[in-house]
């Protein structure tokens, strides 16, 4: 599961390939001539080749697909120590998700096998089909490409839970409020904000770019919904994320980056697909203690 859903950014694709993996395994244990099988590196090995052969097809198929695609949000139970939540971040966000989508599915399953879950190039190199000299050239350019995209600019340090966890609430607050210079001043100048509607709905036509604008959506849609919509915070894809319903039913799942103390990017997730699994799972949403 864990290197599905970072290969493939979906939940449901990934439950999907997980099945099919563990379909294979059973027919290899079924066989009377098959090899000596170690679990463990067969299933990687197998599960890192299907998910780079699904990601192909899926990047032909989102280049059809309406508007922009984000990952589907990811439930899990809250990590038990700062140093998980700090691994768990650091692999699992949405902003590192989609940071991934500028490599190959190819440069994408070796940086990950290597970087993330720490195979060692002998598998790495087992798993994509190379030698090892080639994996290890794959990793290398791998991370000089995500360098070179995250760019110089966005190489602060992450910005720790209960801090998140702050300025999510006061935006809340905000919002809650009517407050426009409140919401305002805890977004970036530069703020950016952008959305994956899946075509339902109206959307954004293109990223929404600046502190003023931002928060002119945000006072929006508190003047046109008021009471009808509620804000509550929950613990998504290693970080804090904000849940916004309408009339009691969720309507969008959104993650956010952080500079500085303010809010830096906001990702807006709306596809009803992909909110379905907060939406069956929401029962597990951890809301553990900021501190």
């Amino acid at each position: 599961m864990a290197i599905g859903y970072r290969m493939l950014g979906s939940v449901q694709e990934t439950e999907d390939l997980v099945q099919d993996v563990w379909l294979r395994w059973h027919d290899e244990l079924k066989d009377p001539h098959a090899a000596v099988l170690i679990p463990e590196a067969w299933q990687v090995t197998v599960t890192t080749r299907m998910a780079i052969d699904r990601l192909r097809s899926a990047k032909l198929r989102r280049e059809a697909y309406p508007g922009l695609w984000l990952p589907e949000p990811l439930v899990e139970d809250g990590p038990a120590s700062p140093e998980q939540i700090r691994e768990l971040a650091d692999d699992v966000s949405i902003a590192f998700l989609v940071l991934l989508d500028c490599l190959t599915p190819e440069a994408r399953a070796a940086f990950l096998l290597r970087e993330v879950f720490e195979v060692d190039y002998e598998q790495v190199a087992a798993a994509i089909g190379k030698s090892e000299a080639s994996a290890r050239q794959i990793v290398h350019r791998a991370k000089q490409r995500l360098k070179k995209v995250r760019g110089a600019d966005r190489q602060h340090a992450r910005t720790p839970p209960q801090e998140q966890y702050a300025i999510l609430r006061r935006l809340i607050q905000t919002i809650t409020e009517g407050d426009f210079q409140g919401i305002q001043a805890l977004l970036a100048e530069e703020a950016a904000l952008m959305g994956d509607f899946g075509g339902v709905g109206p959307s954004l036509r293109s990223p929404l770019s600046g502190a003023r604008r931002i928060a002119q959506l945000y006072y929006a849609h508190h003047r046109r919904h008021g009471d009808n919509m509620r804000l509550e915070l929950a613990w998504l894809n290693g970080e804090w994320a904000l849940l916004r319903y309408l009339q009691g039913e969720l309507e969008s799942v959104q993650a956010f980056e952080f500079d500085a103390g303010r809010i830096s990017q906001v990702r807006i997730q709306r596809n009803p697909a992909k909110l379905a699994g907060v939406k069956r799972q929401s029962y597990l949403l951890p809301r553990p203690n900021p501190h």
